[in-house]
């Protein structure tokens, strides 16, 4: 191939490449809009709110006791024996313990209200990939963006935001 067949070459395949690009279809939806208008959303945002109060009302009561043993001992620290004093420091201790240990099995990395969240969420979070799957795949997009994240999205055109019709197909008309 000679020179010139190759700058054609080029040339066809710089022409073509834009055209290529500019077939692709975006979407946008706005998660935190669907979520809002999900009842079951903010159904199990209730369960969560009242389970962590639950929780933590019994992370506070441990922590109190440990407090009024703390008093106590202050309280009475010049009538104690040796032997007295370091069993209740070590009730104390224990009891600090205890409610520490009660924090991290509800709230810690794997605690229990992070195992209730995933139960409670990953159900309704996938029902609306789903849906966002198969508005994507009939219209053909090759990309949906949640304009709600910080994904520093600077504009996006109301046109292209199917947030109502993911609604619409879960079964939720758009208030």
């Amino acid at each position: 191939m000679g020179k010139l067949g190759r700058v054609f070459l080029l040339l066809c395949l710089f022409s073509v490449a834009p055209l290529m690009a500019s077939a692709q279809k975006f979407a946008l939806i706005d998660m935190e809009y669907i979520l809002k208008n999900v009842p079951a959303y903010e159904r199990a945002n209730e369960q969560l709110n009242q389970v962590s109060k639950k929780w933590q009302a019994e992370v506070e009561a441990l922590n109190t006791e440990a407090g009024t043993l703390y008093k106590n001992y202050q309280n009475e620290v010049v009538f104690l024996s040796q032997e007295q004093k370091k069993q209740r420091q070590q009730a104390i201790m224990d009891k600090e313990k205890q409610a520490s240990d009660l924090k991290k099995k509800y709230f810690g990395p794997e605690g229990e209200l992070f195992k209730k969240r995933e139960s409670l969420m990953t159900p309704i979070q996938d029902e609306i990939y789903n849906a966002v799957k198969d508005i994507a795949d009939q219209r053909g997009y090759s990309l949906v963006v949640d304009r709600s994240s910080n994904a520093g999205i600077i504009f996006g055109s109301p046109k292209i935001d199917i947030s109502n019709e993911v609604l619409q197909k879960l079964g939720y008309s758009n208030q």
